[in-house]
């Protein structure tokens, strides 16, 4: 198996390569989206929500977590989730910033 040559990259295209790969599964996209309808939410909540087993609810959770785009505080025995106002701006203006570089002139194929 071939290792990955991430060092050949710069940092921002490898952070925007970890953005979107935290962002890659319909899962996660689900999770963000039901987070920013009701502005938090506790896991039990989202295993209602989206019909997914908690484990796998968790997990998702952790890697959106591990991206830092969400945070979570604990109530009990339960974490409240919510988006990380401060890492969804710096998401929005890497993904604006990459999606705005390329003119459409029609001149392609």
């Amino acid at each position: 198996m071939g290792i990955t040559k991430t060092e050949i990259f710069n940092d921002k295209q490898n952070q925007l390569a970890s953005m979107m790969k935290a962002l890659a599964h319909p899962a996660r996209i689900a999770i963000i989206q039901h987070l920013i309808k009701i502005d938090s939410c506790i896991c039990g909540d989202l295993v209602e929500e989206l019909g997914l087993a908690q484990p796998t609810i968790s997990q998702h959770l952790k890697e959106l977590k591990n991206i830092g785009l969400i945070q979570g505080t604990i109530e009990g025995t339960s974490v409240c989730y919510c988006i990380d106002p401060k890492v969804w701006k710096q998401f929005k203006t890497s993904f604006d910033t990459f999606f705005v570089r390329y003119d459409i002139s029609g001149n392609c194929c």
